[in-house]
């Protein structure tokens, strides 16, 4: 099983340069208020080089239709993602492709990450490293492409894939050498370690 890698809240070219060299599938912009924020103006730039088999994700959080339209229209995403009862109410055109984010709280259906095409399970705060409920987790991935999210770093993704076998996963403060700062060490690290236990699982 090959697991989807995405590489969240990148904020300098040099940075995106390294994390796709290390070889991840996608690079996520954070454009919601966050340490990771960055404008519409900087994500073109920092995202200039990025090569077309990358997926760029626009990461937004409870966006008005006007906020969409800029980034879509700005930054030409190919994935936006934001919390997913926002999505019913928002038109991103026909190219953009929504990542629903389910949250980790007692309130959540399953049954609704269930019927979504693709889903990212998420803690109840984004970027502050909070780990999920695995065994919550792996349900939902058996129901859907869930990408798992929340507390992974390069010392427990093995582990994670191993009890969740999620379709992907995405990582952000967990890559951080201080809050917003990303360690391209930490981010070869954490994309090794998926790569190794791949292979292991393939063996």
């Amino acid at each position: 099983m090959s697991v989807f890698i995405k590489i969240c809240g990148l904020t300098s070219a040099e940075a995106v340069e390294e994390t796709v060299a290390a070889g991840a599938d996608a690079v996520g912009f954070v454009f919601a208020k966050s340490p990771r924020q960055v404008t519409i103006d900087q994500a073109c730039e920092i995202a200039a080089a990025i090569p077309a088999h990358v997926v760029r994700v626009a990461v937004m959080k409870h966006p008005t239709q006007a906020e969409v339209d800029a980034v879509v229209q700005g930054f030409k995403p190919d994935w936006l993602q934001t919390d997913a009862e926002d999505l019913a109410a928002l038109d991103m055109g026909q190219r953009v492709q929504p990542l629903p984010v389910f949250r980790d709280t007692p309130a959540l259906d399953e049954g609704t990450v269930a019927r979504a095409a693709r889903a990212l399970f998420e803690a109840s705060e984004s970027g502050a490293g909070q780990q999920v409920d695995w065994q919550r987790a792996s349900r939902l991935a058996g129901m859907t492409s869930m990408m798992l999210a929340g507390g992974l770093d390069a010392d427990n993704v093995a582990a994670a894939i191993k009890q969740v076998a999620p379709w992907g996963v995405d990582v952000s403060s967990g890559v951080e050498s201080s809050r917003g700062i990303k360690d391209i060490n930490k981010i070869q690290a954490f994309i090794r370690s998926v790569r190794e236990t791949e292979a292991q699982d393939a063996s």
